[in-house]
């Protein structure tokens, strides 16, 4: 479930529940994704990361100065474990 340029997150249940909408969206037609394996995912994040001041430019928006990445690699490795 892709965001559009305007969705906003605003809370961490908010977050939750985009994420399992994702996992959700991945079992019914994650053969479809263009990322479809968790490596072409990792990879296919790190790049849209790395390039995602062009998507907020490209969208009127501002990258966020003070985005919370250390919360988010936290999340990203924490999941490497988590039950």
């Amino acid at each position: 479930m892709p965001l559009t340029p305007d969705d906003e997150i605003h809370t961490r249940d908010e977050l939750v529940a985009f994420v399992r909408d994702l996992h959700q969206d991945y079992l019914r037609r994650g053969q479809d994704w263009d990322n479809h394996t968790l490596d072409r995912f990792l990879e296919a994040l790190a790049a849209w990361i790395a390039d995602s001041d062009g998507w907020h430019r490209n969208f009127g928006k501002d990258l966020p100065a003070n985005g919370d990445w250390t919360f988010i690699a936290r999340a990203l490795s924490a999941a490497t474990v988590y039950e």
